[in-house]
């Protein structure tokens, strides 16, 4: 890694990152380039939406509190998670998990969702509207780090979703309304949150790190507690002071085998900490940008822009069974030769878009 790179997780206002006709300005560049920076280094950014979707991010998250407030201490039996993952492309509506101590209710255009009984549900609002929202500017992440990859444009199209969807087609990326750690939870008896006499309480669920599937995350919280690990091994806290009108994003699995490795994971994991006292919990919005289940996922893009490629990414992988597989993350992270770019400092940005180079850490 440059010696010269970020100080700081990298922000960057997504209005810098919709693409022009013609010669890239300036500001995309800049912006561009400090988002793919980020993700070297951090493996996660912090974008800036458009003060005027402010109001709805936060919207969002207050509904959110209210549905999972009203939610019964101990759900029904089917709507425990099982975390199938032949089941990945086909979640909707509310699920537990009491082991992780997190509800979430998954909004997917195209599907709709019911309780046990059969009655209908009335999700968290605004969520059409905040899909929306979030499923443009995942897109327009993925073209900007296409954009540093030296990409052609929108090379991910064959593996995304139509927009809008068609008749009776349902969606493959998801949004995700989450609530870690509401104290009238049933899982709340599998944690012990009483006062520590060495001061405050810090806590992960019993699973210590995740990383997502998709090609693209972002994740807005109510409260801080989300940490990614980044470049050197560092555990960070990448939501501590978010404004209202950010979100962090983070690049998943499918985009480390679409780019042969070069764009790593973000490996990340969710703190409990100093909930007593607190009786909704900790809220969350995460749209993961998802590759469709009939596609595949290929590296020919990067092998026709240059980029050398390594021999487990030669192959096409047919994406259900990408999902369906385990994912080690010591593979992933502890590989002898794994290549990344050197990006230069933002303030360059520049002539240089096409001359990064790649090194070998």
């Amino acid at each position: 890694m440059a010696s010269n790179g970020l100080p700081s997780l990298g922000r960057v206002k997504l209005t810098d990152l919709m693409p022009s006709e013609g010669l890239p300005s300036d500001s995309y560049k800049l912006s561009a380039t400090t988002l793919s920076q980020s993700f070297a280094q951090y493996s996660a950014a912090i974008i800036q939406f458009p003060a005027s979707d402010g109001p709805l991010l936060r919207s969002c998250l207050e509904s959110a509190r209210l549905y999972f407030h009203q939610r019964p201490s101990y759900p029904a039996a089917e709507m425990i998670h099982t975390n199938d993952s032949r089941e990945w492309c086909k979640t909707s509506g509310y699920y537990a998990d009491p082991q992780q101590w997190q509800e979430t209710y998954d909004y997917r255009p195209g599907m709709t969702p019911s309780e046990p009984n059969n009655s209908l549900e009335f999700p968290p609002a605004g969520l059409p509207d905040i899909f929306a929202l979030l499923g443009k500017a995942a897109r327009e992440i993925l073209d900007a780090i296409s954009y540093c990859l030296n990409l052609r444009s929108s090379p991910f199209t064959e593996v995304l979703d139509n927009v809008p969807l068609r008749s009776r087609e349902v969606s493959s990326s998801v949004l995700s309304v989450c609530c870690h750690a509401r104290p009238s939870f049933q899982g709340a008896q599998h944690h012990n949150l009483t006062n520590q006499e060495d001061g405050p309480l810090v806590m992960y669920p019993e699973q210590d790190h995740h990383v997502d599937k998709s090609l693209v995350s972002i994740v807005k919280s109510d409260k801080a507690g989300l940490h990614v690990r980044d470049f050197h091994g560092r555990w960070v806290l990448v939501d501590g002071d978010l404004g209202p009108q950010e979100a962090v994003v983070f690049p998943g699995l499918a985009l480390y085998q679409a780019t042969a490795g070069y764009v790593n994971p973000a490996l990340h994991r969710t703190e409990v900490n100093n909930l007593q006292g607190n009786m909704y919990g900790r809220f969350s919005l995460s749209f993961k940008l998802m590759p469709k289940s009939m596609s595949s996922l290929s590296c020919s893009e990067m092998r026709a822009a240059g980029h050398g490629v390594e021999a487990q990414f030669q192959l096409p992988v047919p994406v259900d069974d990408f999902m369906q597989r385990s994912h080690p993350t010591d593979q992933l992270f502890n590989r002898q030769s794994f290549q990344t770019f050197t990006f230069p400092t933002a303030q360059d940005a520049g002539p240089w878009i096409d001359e990064m180079l790649v090194q070998d850490l």
